[in-house]
């Protein structure tokens, strides 16, 4: 199993960033929702955001150990959910680091509420 590197994950007790005003209603905000929940809509994207909102740490390798998915299948759904701005992957050495990205995941959280 890999270990998991704190360095490139936002700190744990990290302050709040600035409230997002975005707004969560209009034709901007309905194409931001439906990419990001394209890119959470799939099972497998759904397990990993679970995952990485679970831990405090980066995940590398194991992530692959966590899935019944194959290396190949991992990789692709972690392409499409750092596509959309879901997490981050950053190298660590020769592995891929993976993170939430807290300020897009309250973004979603917030347009989902707006329903």
């Amino acid at each position: 199993m890999a270990t998991p590197s704190t360095a490139l994950c936002p700190p744990p007790g990290r302050p709040q960033e600035k409230p997002d005003l975005r707004p969560v209603e209009g034709p901007a905000a309905d194409e931001e929702l439906a990419l990001l929940c394209k890119a959470a809509g799939h099972p497998a994207r759904v397990q990993i955001l679970r995952l990485l909102v679970r831990r405090d740490a980066c995940i590398c390798g194991d992530i692959v150990d966590e899935l019944p998915l194959a290396q190949s299948t991992v990789s692709q759904h972690l392409k499409v959910l750092k596509d959309a701005g879901l997490i981050r992957g950053e190298i660590d050495g020769p592995r891929v680091c993976y993170c939430i990205e807290p300020h897009v995941l309250r973004r979603l959280k917030a347009l989902v509420g707006s329903l």
